[in-house]
């Protein structure tokens, strides 16, 4: 199979290393994207964003003398991204519809709600405290 630089496959994951994941995008046809290329975001275990098995779309970036071929997951998702149409600028957001209520009870309701947080807060923490603690 003969691969263009700059064009997007749709691959399977077929091994993941620390360095990276080996997607075969035809028959035969393996590129390695490197851990730097899998997500928008940083990436520390490549294991939580990839699997065996699973289909993506990669972007081929460079293809070596020698034949390795250099994909890339996130430009892919770039890509896609910038083709994607966008919203006219004329359109306008619907607006929730404003709440008639006072002030006073606009701060209880969010008086109350800081209490309940607070309470499961200190609940979730209590076994952790005494965790650590030795029974003489």
């Amino acid at each position: 199979m003969q691969v263009e630089v700059g064009k997007i496959y749709e691959g399977k994951v077929t091994g993941i290393t620390n360095f990276g994941a080996f997607v075969e995008i035809g028959e035969g046809t393996t590129g390695l994207v490197h851990i730097s290329e899998v997500a928008l975001e940083y990436v520390k275990d490549i294991k939580e964003h990839l699997k065996v098995g699973q289909t993506v779309k990669v972007k081929v970036t460079n293809v070596d003398p020698s034949g390795k071929i250099g994909l890339s997951i996130k430009q892919a998702i770039k890509e896609e991204e910038a083709s994607m149409p966008k919203r006219p600028a004329e359109f306008v957001w619907d607006k929730k519809p404003s709440e008639d209520i006072s002030f006073e009870e606009k701060l209880n309701k969010f008086k109350q709600a800081s209490e309940e947080k607070m309470h499961d807060l200190k609940r979730s923490m209590e076994p952790k405290r005494g965790s650590n603690r030795k029974n003489y």
